[in-house]
């Protein structure tokens, strides 16, 4: 089988800026609209087993780490009203959905990119974002990223030729570098190349000898690590079944009417059919 993993605080994000938004006259849900018709699309394309994680707030325990994290401050309002009804039609069109409190919904993609792996009944497993972070999770050809909008697929080659480290080392990749979309600026001096060479020659930045960083940089390299490393460990399902999609709940058909998609509730009742 193939597990699909969405992260939907990106999807949300994609459709209401890239796709929805160009047009005034886009309803208040466009965007959720949006997300879900990639889902349904991913359906009728053969999907079996899919998952999608969000963030039911911005802030996260990474927060209480580094107070230049990112936060919600700044969202479109328009936008943020659209974080939790996405949650609930989600859920109501049957889909494993996972709204992160305390972790990210990065979190919950790497979480559950471990715990498919390791079930020899998967095939592969795709990871639905561009977002660099979830490069870390990569494992050889068979838990890859896919970048919707240009179609690619990044797998253990592909995380080296973009990035220039192996993807165990993303977050020393980044922690060095920096990254300025979750609010943390890297180590002075050193850039995207610089770290790439330093992580590749050296390792791990616990690695690193004292003449190359030492001293306070030290000290904020490893913390801006622990803010790029994702976890793994959150408990999202116990078996990779879970995520199989059988068909929308009662209450689905009324709620997507309620946001002007009735057009899609008839595409899942189609779909529900062929189960």
């Amino acid at each position: 089988m193939i597990i699909h993993l969405i992260d939907g605080t990106y999807e949300l994000f994609r459709h209401f800026y890239g796709i929805r938004r160009f047009k005034k006259s886009d309803p208040p849900f466009g965007a959720v609209a949006g997300v879900l018709g990639t889902v349904v699309q991913m359906l009728e394309g053969g999907a079996t087993h899919i998952g999608v994680a969000t963030d039911h707030i911005i802030e996260s325990f990474r927060n209480d780490l580094w107070p230049g994290y990112k936060t919600g401050a700044g969202i479109d309002h328009a936008l943020w009203a659209q974080f939790h009804p996405l949650e609930a039609l989600l859920e109501a069109m049957g889909v494993a959905t996972w709204p992160m409190v305390e972790l990210e919904a990065d979190d919950a993609l790497a979480s559950a990119a471990h715990l498919a792996a390791g079930d020899s009944r998967v095939e592969k497993v795709c990871i639905w974002t561009p977002d660099k972070d979830l490069a870390q999770c990569v494992v050889g050809d068979r838990v890859v990223q896919v970048d919707r909008k240009s179609g690619s697929i990044r797998d253990d080659a592909g995380v080296r030729a973009k990035f220039g480290v192996t993807p165990a080392l993303i977050p020393d990749y980044l922690a060095l570098s920096g990254d300025a979309a979750d609010g943390y600026p890297g180590i002075p001096r050193i850039g995207t190349k610089t770290a790439a060479r330093l992580v590749m020659q050296y390792g791990p930045i616990e690695q690193f000898p004292n003449t190359v960083l030492n001293g306070p940089n030290r000290e904020l390299a490893l913390l801006f690590k622990t803010l790029a490393t994702l976890r793994t460990d959150a408990p999202l399902f116990d078996d990779v079944e879970a995520l199989r999609w059988r068909g929308p709940l009662e209450t689905f058909s009324k709620a997507a009417e309620t946001i002007g998609e009735a057009r899609l509730a008839a595409r899942i009742e189609a779909l529900a059919k062929k189960l």
